[in-house]
């Protein structure tokens, strides 16, 4: 089980390199999430990333943890969660296998957790799906929010159902789909603690105009100018 005592933690979702560089090393981030569309979108061909290296690399940059998807046809997910756990031991960090909360995957679950590794079951959309993650006795689940709600669906009562189920269980709900902190502060106002954000959400939590302000404020008396 994952579940941290206290806290917030926070994952970056991108398969880019280049953003793991720039923000990996600031300490929000507990570790990285990926799937097939963020590394099309980093240019990458998924079915041949070598996640031994990107399991270093992560780990290099102060990664705890990575999470990522498996793909293809089902009968081919229990030898690649095997082959992403060793990726992951080999490097010293925890790898998270992503399944999707589709029928033909769900089936699937009985025997990737025979492996003994984490999973998180991603795409979820609705409540139902929190009972069948923890059921499947889950590591994490992730819910789109951002998804969600521009579908017009009710998403923060969703996502408060959701929240009140996990109590007491074990099953981790990892907010995936943000656009933005102010939809990060409202979720974890009511008390949801595991979020993952796209490099532009996570920038946009490194900077605030009005502390910029103050800051240079301070430097100016520090420096012996009066504003």
């Amino acid at each position: 089980m994952l579940r941290q005592a206290d806290g917030l933690d926070l994952y970056l979702d991108s398969a880019d390199e280049a953003d793991w560089a720039d923000l990996m090393p600031t300490g929000l981030f507990r570790g990285i999430t990926t799937n097939p569309l963020l590394a099309q979108r980093a240019g990458l061909d998924y079915p041949h990333i070598d996640w031994a290296d990107k399991a270093r690399h992560a780990r290099d940059l102060g990664a705890q943890e990575l999470h990522a998807q498996v793909f293809g046809p089902v009968e081919g997910y229990v030898d690649w969660a095997a082959a992403l756990y060793e990726a992951g031991a080999k490097a010293g960090l925890r790898t998270v296998v992503k399944i999707p909360l589709t029928e033909a995957a769900i089936r699937r679950v009985p025997a990737i957790k025979a492996l003994g590794g984490p999973i998180l079951m991603t795409a979820a959309y609705h409540p139902k799906q929190m009972a069948t993650a923890m059921a499947l006795g889950a590591d994490f689940i992730a819910p789109y929010f951002g998804r969600m709600d521009e579908a017009g669906l009710p998403a923060h009562d969703m996502l408060h159902q959701m929240h009140l189920m996990s109590r007491g269980g074990s099953t981790r709900i990892l907010v995936a789909s943000l656009r933005s902190a102010e939809q990060l502060v409202a979720l974890a106002a009511f008390g949801l603690d595991c979020f993952t954000l796209s490099p532009h959400v996570a920038r946009s939590l490194l900077t605030e105009p009005m502390t910029e302000d103050a800051a240079a404020a301070f430097e100016a008396a520090a420096a012996g100018h009066r504003l």
